[in-house]
């Protein structure tokens, strides 16, 4: 019979939500890949050399002192995400569309009443943002004849003493965990079933990281140029899951299906700082650098969930039922990482040019600052020294200027994988994931006016479970499924200079 349980719990054992704040977090609000206007987008966004565009701001603010004229620009997006899962040989796919603004900016030109080309010639002010994180997909994973469940990590916890409203309170409630009779060992129905049910998760997530931009350019001699920039970000994520199982094959007779629910919204924002130098040794060069502080972001995480099944209660009466978790607020910081970046670009004949970036950020220097509670995050970020390393990134891009009005883009960006290739004495299988990005386009220019369009195809692919595995050796570790994730995406700039 199923035996009442308090709702107390050791002192030491915190509850898994409280530990929502982790390693994932770090690593999410810490990756970015800028995404400006449509001229930086189709070349790859290999603009840390070239400037001439608001994209360099996010980049290299030094960009900003080769404007010769104020401009307006502003970007609409519409894009496709598509998910292709692979879970136990089965496969699943969903997509999903979205249109967005990947830029808004206004740079002024200010006089410096230098005739003599020398010396200072331009100081240049500009205003306005870029996207660097677009967070929107949807997935859809699952297989048949299971030989594991998410009810193992919820009995293991519970057998170890960690007992959470959000998670092992609610299979309680629902008579989906059960509690030996004198014994401290917690089980559930599947477990005794053999197993066999069919599982199935969708996951849907919204959002984005903008970075709104106050930056300043100057211009020496046509040769050397400086920048700053001060930005403030904003981050906002939401992630819902569903995750169901069921038994198809009526192995069961106390148990026929459960749904477990769970919602996270994070929103909150950050601060960092830019500077950055290109320099034409001759007229065809450029050369340039610029270092990033790390973003300062103060965030705030509202996280529930809820449980639903069909199973059978104490008196062995199949039923309906369900459980709700306390809503949960919490506050804390995030540092993300120093980056660094090295760029040139050449100009050919005046017809063309090529360009290439590389940047440098630490990942594993993320932490966690600061929680509401008090809380220090020690481990927590000692984990994400451990699983996260330093890694490069990888921009290039060309022009052809095909007419006097029209010139051809093209561009490539590879992402390395910041996870180590061994963390917690296990290998990490998304230590090889690489984020590739191929972009083409063209753009219109008159004296007054300028459009562009570019198309970027972007692939990643990554690792990861349903569920968390148990906590202990009692019950077998869940499989990974893989995640195929294909954007695809259509950028239009307008500009007008004056």
């Amino acid at each position: 019979m199923k035996k009442l349980v308090t709702l107390l719990t050791l002192a030491f054992a915190v509850p898994f939500f409280m530990q929502a704040q982790d390693l994932a977090d770090a690593l999410r609000y810490s990756k970015f890949q800028v995404q400006g206007t449509a001229r930086s987008g189709a070349m790859g966004n290999a603009f840390g050399a070239l400037g001439g565009d608001f994209t360099s701001v996010s980049i290299n603010p030094a960009g900003l002192g080769l404007y010769r004229a104020s401009e307006l620009v502003f970007t609409p997006t519409f894009g496709q995400t598509q998910v292709e899962a692979s879970y136990r040989n089965n496969l699943m796919s969903d997509s999903k569309y979205n249109f967005t603004f990947n830029n808004l900016s206004y740079v002024a030109t200010l006089s410096t009443q230098n005739k003599s080309e020398t010396g200072l010639v331009n100081f240049n002010v500009g205003i306005g943002f870029n996207r660097l994180r677009n967070f929107n997909s949807t997935s859809l994973v699952g297989a048949d004849n299971m030989n594991a469940s998410f009810l193992d990590y919820l009995a293991d916890n519970a057998t170890i003493g960690t007992w959470s409203d959000y998670y092992e309170q609610l299979a309680w409630d629902t008579y989906l965990l059960w509690k030996e009779d004198n014994s401290d060992i917690y089980f559930h129905d599947l477990e005794d079933a053999g197993y066999g049910q069919s599982q199935r998760k969708s996951i849907s997530r919204q959002g984005y990281v903008n970075e709104y931009s106050f930056a300043a350019g100057l211009n020496f001699n046509h040769k050397l140029y400086l920048g700053a920039s001060i930005g403030i970000v904003d981050v906002y994520y939401k992630e819902s899951s569903e995750l169901l199982e069921w038994d198809k094959p009526n192995n069961s007779e106390f148990f026929n299906e459960m749904q477990f629910d769970s919602y996270l919204r994070t929103n909150g924002t950050g601060y960092n700082g830019k500077i950055g130098i290109i320099f034409k040794p001759v007229n065809e060069l450029r050369l340039g650098a610029s270092l990033h502080t790390p973003t300062f972001y103060n965030l705030h995480d509202f996280f529930k969930t809820s449980m639903r099944s069909e199973a059978a209660d104490e008196d062995g009466v199949m039923g309906n039922f369900e459980a709700n978790s306390p809503y949960s607020d919490y506050d804390y910081d995030l540092e993300t990482p120093l980056r660094a970046t090295l760029s040139a670009a050449y100009v050919i004949a005046k017809k063309g040019l090529i360009s290439i970036d590389y940047e440098y950020a630490d990942y594993g220097s993320a932490s966690l600052r600061r929680g509401g509670d008090g809380y220090n995050f020690v481990d927590e970020n000692n984990d994400i020294a451990e699983a996260y390393k330093g890694v490069g990134s990888l921009r290039i891009g060309g022009e052809l200027l095909a007419t006097s009005n029209i010139s051809l883009r093209a561009g490539f960006e590879n992402y390395g994988s910041p996870y180590n290739a061994q963390a917690f004495g296990a290998n990490q299988p998304n230590a090889d994931n690489k984020l590739n990005v191929y972009s083409a386009g063209l753009g219109y220019r008159t004296a007054g006016f300028f459009f562009d369009i570019a198309y970027r195809y972007s692939k990643e692919n990554n690792f990861d479970l349903l569920y968390p595995e148990p906590p202990t050796d009692f019950y077998q570790m869940p499989e990974m499924a893989e995640f195929n994730t294909v954007r695809n995406n259509v950028m239009f700039t307008l500009g007008f200079k004056f």
